[in-house]
């Protein structure tokens, strides 16, 4: 058994997060597949597991983490690696984690599992979804603009936590041309070693079949 175990599916954004993090320290990891399409984070089963009803959970040493941000800490600080060599350094990768999940991730995922999952088309709750991942991709653009990573010019978790979503443009509706400090951030990342797309790194690509 792997000294790792990661619950996720490939469609998840929040679970490519720690996944992508693993791999980039050469960590030995298995995942653990969540048919979430199919309803697996809603039975008793799971939420035993997570109480939450989410994924990713992480399994290490006996312990059980849930929640992206807090997995990637642990991880930053098992490895010693992208957390930050001080407390400044540590406060500001918070302050961009913190942001990630609350004005990044939470609009794109949503948005995006409308559009691309749930099928609902163009509606007003999209339009306002957009517009709130439009201001929240203005910001980071300009906090780019001049800086190789996040928080200066090395990758740290909070990379890996805002990259999350962003690997699928198409299915929420962007072009990089409209952002391209972001853009030339996605390719930085993309050419760290370990680097995998998360429907090549996670199980569940296509999506399962309904039963």
């Amino acid at each position: 058994m792997a000294e790792f175990v990661l619950y996720c599916f490939a469609q998840s954004g929040n679970a490519y997060k720690p996944a992508l993090m693993l791999n980039l320290c050469g960590a030995e990891w298995e995942p653990r597949f969540v048919d979430f399409f199919n309803g697996e984070t809603r039975t008793p089963a799971y939420r035993a597991i997570n109480v939450m009803g989410e994924v990713p959970v992480l399994e290490h040493g006996g312990q059980r983490l849930s929640q992206s941000g807090v997995i990637l800490d642990y991880l930053a600080r098992h490895f010693g690696r992208f957390g930050g060599g001080n407390d400044d350094e540590r406060r500001e990768i918070l302050r961009w984690l913190l942001f990630d999940n609350h004005k990044l991730t939470s609009y794109i995922a949503t948005l995006r599992y409308l559009l691309q999952f749930a099928k609902t088309g163009e509606t007003p709750v999209t339009e306002f979804m957009r517009g709130r991942m439009k201001s929240a991709l203005a910001v980071l653009d300009k906090q780019l603009t001049g800086s190789r990573f996040v928080t200066g010019e090395n990758i740290t978790i909070a990379d890996l936590s805002l990259c999350g979503y962003l690997y699928w443009p198409d299915e929420f509706g962007v072009d990089w041309t409209a952002y391209p400090a972001i853009a030339n951030w996605l390719d930085a990342i993309a050419a760290e070693p370990g680097w995998v797309h998360p429907y090549k790194l996670m199980p569940g690509h296509p999506l399962p079949a309904a039963h």
